[in-house]
């Protein structure tokens, strides 16, 4: 089980957004969150080029690996190899609400069939000793959130999980796409307090339109755990109160000039290895919103970083033009 203060913040998992090259970069700006990787499919992970799929940098700890899969026996076998790359915990995901996703009959049409998702964690948590952990909704389509969730996490405690994240909304899996699907469906906080309330003993976060560390630490004054989605990758500044904010750590000014220096050191070593900038910079354009020079720092990363043959001192022209003495904030 996990212990209740050991992960208060964490940044969600999000298809197509935090790959390693992300959870390095958000890494710099908090030594304690809790990073995810992007879903993997169980198949993938058994049978598709592991080194892409699941390597990361060991600077990246805390880091959890997030597998997609209904399937009891290819997941305990994802979880294994997960665990052998040396991920901290593997997280289920029982709440993507794509197309690609229930065509594969996992993600969040899995909350219909709780028994399964129960086998599927207790497959799971038979082959690793790290923890296993599952992410759904509050429920899908027409069903009621009160029975609904209350059987998943029923199930998957019973069968050994370490934890439950609950994003606080329904997936609506016939007629809205995934992007509205995280808009759309209203936000219900209370359901998810009712469950940990229910609960105590059991580690429950939430996430869902948490949109700064202060909405954060009010979720916790009900549930184990904040985690925050688009909020902690469009503005990713916020991170760098999560250590003095949640974890102990002492107050202090962030270098920002250092964590450019060690992003652009970074970006070096993945061109040499034949990757571009542009991979690595894509997840740093709103770093300094709201700042003077914040602008011409996006149109750096956004036109020249992704220009053939660019190299790390462009992440370092694009830092130049931002003004941290200024009072005024530019236009985002």
């Amino acid at each position: 089980m996990m212990k209740n203060q050991e992960h208060r913040v964490a940044v969600a998992p999000m298809m197509d957004w935090t790959d390693r090259h992300c959870r390095f970069f958000h890494r710099q700006l908090t030594s304690h969150a809790l990073l995810y990787t992007e879903m993997v499919v169980a198949d993938a992970v058994i049978q598709g080029a592991r080194e892409r799929l699941l390597g990361f940098d060991a600077v990246e700890h805390p880091v959890a690996l997030q597998i997609g899969g209904s399937d009891p026996a290819k997941l305990a076998e994802a979880a294994r190899i997960g665990e052998a790359f040396g991920y901290d915990e593997i997280n289920l995901n029982v709440g993507c609400p794509s197309d690609r996703v229930q065509s594969g009959t996992f993600g969040a049409c899995l909350m219909k069939v709780p028994d399964l998702v129960a086998d599927c964690v207790a497959a799971m948590k038979a082959a690793v000793a790290i923890p296993v952990t599952v992410k759904c909704r509050i429920g899908v389509d027409e069903q009621d959130p009160e029975p609904a969730l209350d059987a998943l996490a029923n199930g998957v405690f019973t069968a050994g999980a370490d934890a439950l994240w609950v994003h606080a909304r329904k997936a609506w899996l016939e007629g809205l796409s995934p992007k509205e699907n995280r808009d759309i469906p209203p936000l219900d906080y209370d359901r998810v307090y009712r469950l940990k309330a229910g609960k105590p003993s059991k580690f429950i976060g939430i996430n869902g339109g948490i949109q700064s560390l202060e909405e954060a630490r009010a979720h916790l004054d009900h549930v184990d755990s904040a985690m925050l989605g688009r909020a902690a990758y469009h503005t990713p500044s916020i991170l760098a109160g999560v250590d003095a904010g949640f974890y102990g750590a002492k107050p202090e000014a962030f270098d920002f000039a250092g964590l450019i220096d060690a992003m652009a050191d970074y970006a070096a070593r993945h061109i040499e290895q034949g990757g571009r900038l542009g991979h690595v910079t894509r997840h740093m354009v709103g770093l300094f919103h709201g700042l003077p020079g914040a602008r011409r720092y996006r149109q750096i990363l956004s036109t020249d970083a992704n220009r053939p043959g660019a190299g790390p001192d462009v992440l370092k022209t694009a830092f130049a033009a931002v003004e941290f003495g200024g009072a005024a904030a530019e236009a985002a």
